[in-house]
């Protein structure tokens, strides 16, 4: 899926919904954004974007990050 020669491309179209499949069915397997953007050789904006595009309800940012007061 590596398209680093394509980075900073614009991507329209037919070719854009592809890649906006794509990204939606990875992501839904459990894929992070970040994971998804360095495979795709695009950033992170720009698949974040493109989930946005394609209707998928985003994760959290992960669980508990603090720490309980005893």
């Amino acid at each position: 899926m590596t398209e680093e020669a394509n980075r900073g491309r614009r991507v329209s179209g037919d070719q854009r919904a592809e890649l906006s499949r794509i990204a939606a069915e990875q992501y839904a397997a459990g894929r992070s954004i970040r994971a998804l953007a360095a495979e795709l050789g695009r950033s992170y904006g720009f698949v974040h974007k493109l989930l946005g595009e394609a209707g998928v309800e985003l994760r959290g940012r992960g669980g508990n990050n603090r720490s309980k007061k005893s």
